[in-house]
């Protein structure tokens, strides 16, 4: 709040301005109204279409199984205006202005939930067939390309890449997927344990190819570095997001090494009356002693919450959830929850090629992370678990026919 509106104590801001119609600006506009916010809030985005929410685009409406996923979200019944097709361009912290494509936009209040955007390959600009898949219309452009079965190239074996491969396998296109690392999910997962899902592609008929660098993009084909000449009627790249944040570079707003805002514990930035959640922001968590930042969409649903009842005038608890996703790929339902990079310890339960399993992290006996592959109770369990620090026995914890939580010591 500003100075002005803490001298009047639980005095509400006339007007929130919230930059981003995704997931974290919509529910930060909803929180506002649920938790009793009476002023104007505008949201603003940069796309034409009614606000909607991304996971289904990798897997229903890139099959033509709906047409869109809009959130189901009565705007005008909640009073708040929606400002589409609207670039947000800079802050002018002083005068309490944001600059945008259709003018400046005053503000009590500004919440920067403008997301992650996709890292574009090298030297593919203008390429035809070159595709992206992080919004509606990205995934209009691909339902043609899996409708007409084209030979399928994706670079990048992560999370995006590897949900792609599994529609594009599902809609009968012959699948070739391109990873830089020696196995999917080098960035994200320790190699043993990202290692078993390797075997995921060829059961589906994909062709995974390791340790590959795309040296060019060509008209209908992938060029490697080892000569290789990989046929392409499309090209899908899924090789990582950076936070949407280069507008705010002249700002004053600090930035983090991956160019994310810089949000303190709740979720408020270092200019004054100026908040960030979802992607585009990182935090310190207490919890595990250093700054997340989280690119999924459970941390854009709740720190939404936080900064909702920061801006009412309520006092919230830190922002420091247990973090948490899904993915659903190759016929399989993955979880995790936590955050392992600390952990000294590593417990499977379960065979890693059978098609149920679970992994446990631990610092100490404490359980702080779980991935868990068509095992959704030890997920369920895992998570409260780790979300009340509790101390496990790992001899317990490694049987899979336990429940996980009778494991606690």
């Amino acid at each position: 709040m500003s100075e002005q509106t803490r001298e009047q104590g639980t005095a509400q801001p006339r007007r929130v301005v919230v930059v981003g119609a995704g997931m974290a600006g919509v529910q930060t506009a909803v929180a506002l109204r649920e938790q009793g916010f009476t002023g104007s809030v505008v949201l603003i985005g940069a796309e034409p279409h009614q606000p909607y929410d991304r996971p289904p685009l990798s897997k229903a409406v890139l099959l033509g199984k709906a047409e869109d996923s809009a959130f189901d979200v009565d705007f005008e019944a909640l009073g708040l205006e929606l400002r589409l097709g609207c670039e947000a361009l800079a802050v002018r912290p002083e005068e309490h202005v944001l600059d945008t494509s259709a003018g400046p936009v005053p503000y009590d209040v500004l919440v920067l939930a403008t997301g992650a955007e996709p890292i574009r390959l090298p030297g593919s600009e203008g390429v035809p067939g070159v595709h992206l898949l992080r919004t509606l219309d990205d995934a209009a452009r691909l339902r043609p390309v899996l409708a007409a079965r084209h030979d399928v190239v994706v670079v990048g074996a992560g999370w995006i890449g590897a949900e792609f491969a599994t529609a594009a396998r599902e809609a009968g296109c012959a699948v070739t997927v391109v990873e830089a690392a020696d196995r999917p999910l080098a960035e994200v997962l320790p190699a043993e344990v990202a290692a078993p899902m390797a075997a995921w592609y060829a059961d589906s008929g994909a062709e995974l190819r390791t340790r590959a660098r795309v040296a060019r993009v060509e008209p209908g084909a992938v060029v490697l570095d080892d000569g290789s000449r990989l046929p392409a009627g499309a090209v899908v790249v899924g090789i990582g997001a950076r936070p949407a944040t280069a507008w705010l570079a002249a700002s004053g707003i600090g930035l983090g090494e991956h160019g994310e805002i810089l949000a303190d514990d709740h979720l408020r930035t270092g200019l004054p009356d100026v908040y960030a959640v979802g992607d585009c922001a990182s935090f310190p968590s207490g919890r595990y002693g250093e700054r997340l930042l989280v690119h999924h969409w459970d941390n854009a649903l709740q720190g939404p919450r936080t900064v909702a009842a920061n801006v009412v005038g309520e006092a919230p608890a830190p922002y420091d959830p247990v973090p948490y996703f899904w993915s659903e790929q190759f016929g399989r339902f993955v979880q995790y929850a936590g955050h392992h990079t600390a952990a000294d310890t590593l417990l499977w339960r379960g065979d890693a090629t059978g098609p149920a399993w679970s992994v446990c992290w631990l610092r100490g006996r404490r359980l702080v992370a779980l991935l868990a592959v068509g095992r959704p109770r030890d997920l369920a369990q895992g998570r409260r678990l780790v979300e009340a620090g509790t101390e496990m026995d790992p001899e317990l914890l490694a049987d899979p026919a336990r429940p996980l939580k009778t494991a606690a010591a």
